[in-house]
């Protein structure tokens, strides 16, 4: 046995049936042309022939009578047939239908008395494809390094056939020269809760000065809205592709970054989408986005990487005020955190994240304004076509939590030539998901239209 480290037991305590603290990847697949119809079944049985389970994939928390969450028990036989499963969608198999199983998967819990984890092999789509959908509990591994295990298992080479598991493959080393640049909001809040422990209350009182001095976004200062309620545990999920050229040449003509209009996308499809419910604030939602802080001149290996708040400007009317107001609002922040020490830049992201915990309390999430409204992740993904036993990789999309005060989760992840979006929203609180897809193509149209791309 061994213990189970403080951060990662929170995940484990802070876990109920409202709050399933696993992420997960939906990754959809293209056979190759000469698959025949034992293809998938083909790729099962491979895939449960690989039985050299990696000491992660056979974790489980330790039971000793009532007590647990302390240390990590390790499974010596791991059950592959229970935790890689195969399901097959009902006819006429749509891609909402396949939405819609992930929705109930991403929504049920996993049994803490097995290895934390499940795959899931899904066919039946009317057009061949076929989709992969994992999970992992937080406690076990972040979002970022599930997506970079599920991508090792892959190959660029689409004559390779042979069938990697992800729980065969060996820890990666991590690059001394690697940097994320992007991070889901709870392994920021990992990041930050380590970073931080030695450092002094003066620290955090100089760094949320910086913040004043500055006159930067602080906290607990966005508006309420019907995001940002306590949270069911049923989820929807939604899912799509847009091409990354679209975003570059918006990217070129306003002088702005990838990322800046992947936000101005999502400020552009949450006004549309609160407005047909006639739940937009007259002032603007405020996003939490997790950089990479790192610059050229950072030399010193390991990763630095921070949370900022970004006005998302939803007040604005027009899509290219909006792109500059976030632009602006990005570029501030960025400016500021430059000109901090190190450890003042964790604290300063520290007391950013920090409000979410208190959506533990009760009646906090209730009574008190919202941290920030929503979290908006841009993870970096693969640049090549993946194939996996033969199949191209056609979609690789992140799934996150959903948490109370924060029903809505958006991550994104670049792949091959396209931006890859992941949709998590309490199915209660964030009716009608579906429809935010429309409405993020309708904001890219307009991004276009709006600075001539």
């Amino acid at each position: 046995m061994q213990p189970i480290a403080p951060t990662d037991a929170l995940f484990l305590v802070g876990e109920s049936r409202e709050h399933p603290m696993h992420v997960a990847g939906l990754q959809l697949f293209q056979p190759p042309p000469d698959a025949g119809p034992e293809f998938l079944r083909g790729l099962y049985d491979a895939l449960l022939a690989q039985t050299d389970v990696q000491p992660t994939f056979r974790k489980r928390p330790a039971f000793a009578g009532a007590i647990t969450n302390l240390v990590w028990a390790v499974d010596k036989e791991v059950e592959l047939d229970y935790h890689l499963r195969r399901s097959a969608l009902p006819a006429p198999g749509r891609v909402r239908d396949l939405l819609e199983l992930a929705s109930r998967l991403h929504g049920s819990l996993l049994d803490r008395h097995r290895p934390l984890w499940e795959s899931h092999l899904i066919e039946g789509l009317d057009d061949g494809r076929f989709a992969v959908y994992t999970k992992f509990h937080h406690a076990l591994i972040d979002g970022v390094s599930a997506m970079k295990l599920m991508q090792r298992a892959l190959s660029e080479d689409p004559a390779d056939t042979e069938v990697r598991a992800p729980w065969c493959l060996p820890p990666r080393r991590r690059s001394a020269q690697g940097a994320d640049t992007g991070l889901p909001l709870l392994r920021t809040a990992r990041r930050l809760a380590g970073a931080i422990t030695g450092i002094a209350p003066t620290t955090l009182t100089l760094a949320r000065s910086a913040l004043l001095e500055q006159e930067l976004m602080l906290p607990f200062r966005a508006p309420k809205t019907m995001l940002n309620v306590r949270i069911g545990g049923a989820r929807r999920v939604a899912a799509q592709s847009w091409p990354l050229e679209r975003i570059r040449n918006v990217k070129a003509a306003a002088g702005v970054t990838v990322n800046d209009v992947a936000l101005a996308m999502c400020a552009g499809a949450l006004r549309g989408y609160l407005t047909d419910l006639d739940a937009l604030p007259d002032t603007p939602l405020v996003a939490m986005v997790p950089v990479n802080l790192r610059t050229e001149n950072d030399t010193d290996g390991g990763n630095l990487v921070g949370a900022v708040l970004c006005n998302l400007a939803t007040d604005l009317d027009d899509p290219a005020e909006r792109l500059r107001a976030i632009t602006e609002s990005m570029r501030r922040t960025k400016r500021v955190y430059a000109d901090l020490p190190r450890t003042h830049q964790l604290a300063v992201s520290a007391l950013l994240v920090g409000g979410v915990a208190l959506g533990l309390l009760p009646g906090f999430v209730r009574t008190a304004p919202p941290p920030f409204n929503i979290v908006i992740s841009n993870v970096p993904g693969a640049r090549a076509p993946l194939y996996f036993g033969g199949a191209r990789l056609d979609g690789n999309y992140p799934l996150s939590i959903p948490l109370d005060g924060l029903a809505l989760n958006i991550t994104l992840a670049n792949y091959a030539g396209n931006l890859d979006f992941g949709l998590v929203g309490c199915r209660r609180s964030v009716p009608r998901l579906q429809r935010l897809l429309d409405h993020l193509e309708t904001a890219l149209k307009d991004l276009e239209q709006a600075v001539g791309a």
